[in-house]
C-alpha cells in the first residue's frame, strides 16, 4: 500500500501565504474530495505538490511512501508516482497522444512496447475519438476532449496517486460520467489514489468519495464523508465564514490557470 501524506504545509504565491498548515493523508484505494470557495488554495495545493515554478513550500513535507518530495523537480514527483490532471490542460504541436505516453515510459525506465494498444483501448472506455490520439496532444481538442485525454493519460501511465484539478470542469454529463467511473474503476483496478479538487458535488456522483475536506482560507477546516459534499452544494460555505466571493487574506481569487502568472 502507497501513502501520501501532507504535513503541516504552508505554502505562499507571490509572497502572500496561500497554505496555512495543511494536513492530508491519501492511501491506495482511497478518494479524498477537497472542496472550498474560490480563493481558498485548491489549485495551489494542486501546484505545489507537483512542484511548479511560483510556488514556495514555506514549511512541511509532502511525502510519497516516506520519500520527501518538496525541493524534487517535478519529474521526479511524478516518477515517485504522482499524476496531476490539470484544469486546463496545455498543448503540445507536433507531439502526439500516443508519442507523450511511449516517451514517458522510456523516461521512467519502463518498456513502451504496447502503449499503443493502451491508449487505443483506453481512449474507447472514456469515450475519446480515435483519431484524435494520432494528432497533435490537446491542439483544437475541446475542453471535454482534453480532459478525456487527461483521463487517458493517467489510465495508462499507472501512477501511484492522482491529483485532479478540477477535472470536471468543461464536460458534459455523458463525459463526466464516463472519466468519473474510469478514475474510480482504476481504485479497485491499481489501487489508484485520488485526491480530487471539485467545486461541485456532481462529479462525486461517479467518483465516490471516502473523505471529504472543506478548504477555507488555507487550512481545512472540516473533513467527513460524502454527504458533506451533499450538504455544501445546499449551504454552500456560510457556516464556515466564508461565500464563493471570498479570497485569501483580500488579494483577491487565485488564477484556476495552471499557466497563468502564478504572481498575479
Amino acid at each position: 500500500m502507497s501513502v501520501l501524506d501532507i504535513r503541516g504545509l504552508r505554502a505562499a504565491v507571490g509572497g502572500k501565504e496561500i497554505l496555512r498548515g495543511l494536513d492530508l493523508t491519501v492511501g491506495s484505494g482511497e478518494v479524498h474530495a477537497v472542496m472550498g470557495p474560490n480563493g481558498s488554495g485548491k489549485s495551489t495545493l494542486c501546484h505545489v505538490l507537483m512542484g511548479r515554478p511560483g510556488y514556495e513550500a514555506i514549511e512541511g513535507s509532502i511525502t510519497v511512501d516516506g520519500r520527501e518530495l518538496l525541493g524534487l523537480p517535478t519529474w521526479e514527483r511524478a516518477q515517485a508516482g504522482l499524476f496531476l490532471a490539470m484544469q486546463y490542460p496545455v498543448e503540445v504541436p507536433g507531439v502526439s497522444l500516443e508519442d507523450t505516453l511511449a516517451e514517458s515510459f522510456r523516461a521512467a525506465g519502463r518498456d513502451p512496447v504496447g502503449v499503443a494498444e493502451r491508449v487505443v483501448a483506453e481512449a474507447a472506455r472514456v469515450g475519446l475519438r480515435p483519431d484524435l490520439l494520432s494528432r497533435s496532444l490537446n491542439v483544437e481538442f475541446s475542453g471535454g476532449e482534453k480532459k478525456a485525454s487527461e483521463t487517458v493519460q493517467l489510465a495508462v501511465l499507472r501512477p501511484a496517486f492522482a491529483v485532479l484539478d478540477e477535472i470536471d470542469s468543461g464536460l458534459d454529463l455523458d463525459l463526466l460520467r464516463a472519466v468519473s467511473r474510469r478514475i474510480e474503476a482504476q481504485t479497485t483496478e491499481t489501487g489508484l489514489g485520488v485526491l480530487a479538487i471539485t467545486h461541485y458535488n456532481r462529479l462525486l456522483h461517479e467518483l465516490k468519495p471516502d473523505v471529504v475536506h472543506v478548504l477555507v482560507k488555507g487550512r481545512i477546516v472540516a473533513s467527513g464523508g460524502p454527504e458533506l459534499a451533499e450538504e455544501l452544494e445546499r449551504t454552500g460555505y456560510v457556516a464556515y465564514g466564508e461565500d464563493e466571493a471570498s479570497s485569501v487574506d483580500g488579494i483577491g481569487a487565485l488564477p484556476d490557470d495552471p499557466f497563468a502568472d502564478p504572481l498575479f
